[in-house]
């Protein structure tokens, strides 16, 4: 028989450049550690809504519009994020994927973000700004998982295309794409370091 693939989900992940990551990682990691300090409507809204750790989603979600170095980040990802939309053949007609969101989340100790997508966007991903050792990754979620109905659970040790969760480790200096309709999660931080992130989302209209 013939075995076909069908309606892939795809998504993309590397390094964000070949060389200097460590030094914008400094940079990045030194104006989030400010915007936290200074941010105290973000602290408030995380106390609630993101306890034990802070993120700005709610409070500074433009940072590639205030700070020159978050837009720096931006231009670097460009090539990446043109190069996924290409891959997904995705027709913009005479329009260009533009950010319209960038935040930070940092995670300490037995922080998470639980399972969610990025309503109204078309693109999303992170950029892994600090990554201790021991630290989660981010887990995505099989689409048509509530479509499965009467289907058998999965071999232990299935093919990872064929699993029905899948996390890609975090590197600090990489990023991840994905299209924003996926569900995707991030279990509680194990270890008492902080994990810091920049989240970001694209549009096209």
């Amino acid at each position: 028989m013939t075995l076909h693939t069908l309606f892939p989900t795809r998504l993309a992940a590397g390094p964000l450049q070949r060389a200097g990551a460590a030094t914008l990682n400094r940079q990045l990691l030194k104006e989030c550690q400010q915007l936290r300090a200074d941010d105290a409507a973000g602290r408030r809204w995380s106390k609630k809504n993101y306890p034990g750790g802070y993120t700005s989603y709610a409070s500074s979600h433009r940072l590639h519009l205030m700070s020159p170095t978050f837009e720096v980040l931006r231009d670097k990802l460009r090539r990446h994020v043109e190069g996924f939309a290409s891959a997904l053949e995705w027709n913009l007609g005479k329009r260009d994927l533009e950010m319209t969101d960038c935040w930070i989340n940092i995670n300490g100790r037995h922080v998470g973000h639980g399972l969610h997508l990025h309503p109204l966007s078309t693109l999303s991903g992170t950029y892994y700004v600090q990554v201790p050792s021991g630290s989660p990754g981010i887990k995505f979620e099989d689409p048509r998982l509530d479509r499965f109905m009467a289907a058998p659970p999965r071999r232990a040790h299935a093919h990872r295309d064929n699993q029905p969760w899948v996390t890609l480790p975090a590197v600090a200096g990489h990023f991840v794409l994905f299209e924003s309709w996926l569900r995707h999660e991030v279990v509680p931080n194990p270890v008492s370091a902080e994990r810091v992130s920049v989240s970001f989302n694209y549009n096209w209209f």
